[in-house]
């Protein structure tokens, strides 16, 4: 057998593992690209994509829509995962270019964000809202001229105090002691995004929501 018959056959058998039914679903995780932000409150949204990727072997590094992307499987449909590049502000350009793109409603985009609200390890679904400040939201919804998308919100801790600047709060990092709090968060969120796509957002608040 020739090398050329061998590449054909793995690349043959790498066909027929992947899935062949459209992309329904596309799940959104919010950050800033680069090192700089790598591990920073404001990119939880990136851990818990990442989190996933270091568990299942999923990969997201196909650059498309201007944001990093790949897609697979979760919670039973095929979904397209999403990093957008553009930015934390700009994050809706990116959604909104996917979701043109293959036609996935607002009501099938699940957006993994932080929120300073909630504690460091805990989530919260929402199946539609408010931005509630966080600006990835807000452009979400001005790009998709919708509010109607399910959330994963992931606890990064209340600001230190009244005077800290919240810029410079989500841009931190989490302490030693929050790392492994933030790591149950991410890998919860991913879970809870799976139960959106199988039961829906009220099942997944039901089962995540509060939990530890």
């Amino acid at each position: 057998m020739s090398i050329f018959d061998i590449f054909a056959r793995l690349e043959k058998e790498r066909a027929a593992k992947e899935p062949i039914t459209p992309i329904e679903w596309m799940v959104v995780g919010l950050g800033n690209p680069g090192s700089k932000y790598a591990g920073t409150r404001h990119n939880a949204g990136f851990r818990a994509l990442e989190t996933h990727c270091r568990k299942t072997g999923q990969q997201i590094n196909k650059m498309k829509f201007r944001a990093l992307t790949g897609d697979g499987m979760l919670g039973g449909k095929r979904v397209l995962f999403l990093k957008p590049q553009t930015f934390m502000n700009l994050s809706g350009e990116a959604v909104r270019d996917a979701a043109e793109f293959y036609q996935i409603t607002p009501e099938h985009i699940i957006v993994l964000s932080d929120d300073i609200s909630l504690d460091v390890g805990r989530i919260r679904v929402r199946g539609k809202g408010s931005a509630g400040g966080q600006n990835g939201l807000k452009n979400i919804i001005y790009h998709l001229k919708s509010e109607d998308f399910p959330r994963v919100k992931i606890g990064v801790g209340a600001k230190p105090h009244p005077d800290y600047d919240l810029a410079d709060w989500v841009l931190s990092r989490f302490t030693e002691e929050e790392q492994p709090k933030i790591d149950a968060a991410a890998e919860r969120a991913m879970l809870a995004a799976a139960e959106i796509i199988s039961n829906g957002a009220a099942s997944a608040a039901q089962l995540y929501n509060g939990k530890v």
